[in-house]
């Protein structure tokens, strides 16, 4: 198994990047979160590629734990109205989920390539 993955790139790096995680040089997706169908470089086939809701749950509890934290510090510290907990805390939420929700796709989608993860099927 080690011998398959040596000529691999890292998952972690290709995947962040949002490159093929076969290649590492051809892009991973079209739109903000579409796939590919293909690499460019190497031509791997993305159809393996199903990360489902994987990286959205993921970013939703780092960033709801993150941000939570930090609205109840600042409202322990600080005792703001409300009104400005949600000028603050609301665009900041969407805006960390955002920003990692690309990243993390990547990289669930690039984990699955090297461990050769696919949909469970019944032997019958």
């Amino acid at each position: 198994m080690a011998e398959d993955h040596a000529h691999l790139p890292s998952p972690y790096s290709t995947g962040l990047a949002g490159r093929c995680p076969r290649c590492g040089e051809g892009k991973l997706f079209e739109g903000f979160l579409k796939l590919r169908p293909r690499c460019v470089a190497c031509g791997l086939d993305y159809g393996f590629a199903d990360s489902a809701d994987g990286p959205a749950v993921f970013i939703m509890l780092i960033a709801g734990f993150a941000v939570l934290g930090a609205a109840l510090a600042v409202e322990i510290a600080y005792e703001p109205p409300i009104w400005l907990h949600l000028v603050i805390w609301l665009p900041l939420a969407v805006i960390v989920c955002l920003a990692l929700l690309r990243p993390m796709k990547g990289l669930a989608v690039a984990l699955q390539y090297v461990h050769k993860a696919q949909e469970g099927r019944r032997e019958q």
